[in-house]
């Protein structure tokens, strides 16, 4: 899905319409409009705007860990058990 198709199923998601995204971002309308119309290309600093607007932050995916991502996205996957113990911890642990 494209960046532009993300901010709007954000948007949707949200509940939120582009004007009240225009007001909380301070964009123009017509030029948020245009932006997610594809009409224009935004700059990193309207990106950043969109993405605190919508309480959300924008990263780049290395390509070989985009499927995980968007398993996890879907709720498909599994993130790191963080309650399992470390290489260190298991190591520390055998050498007591």
């Amino acid at each position: 899905m494209s960046f532009v198709g993300q901010i709007k199923t954000l948007l949707s998601r949200r509940g939120m319409s582009v004007t009240e995204l225009s007001g909380l971002t301070g964009i123009a309308r017509p030029n948020l409009s245009a932006t997610l119309a594809g009409r224009h290309d935004a700059r990193s600093n309207t990106l950043d705007a969109l993405a605190a607007g919508l309480d959300a932050q924008w990263v780049l995916v290395p390509k070989e860990h985009l499927a995980a991502v968007r398993q996890v996205l879907a709720g498909k996957g599994t993130g790191p058990d963080l309650q399992a113990p470390s290489a260190v911890e298991m190591f520390l642990k055998g050498r007591q």
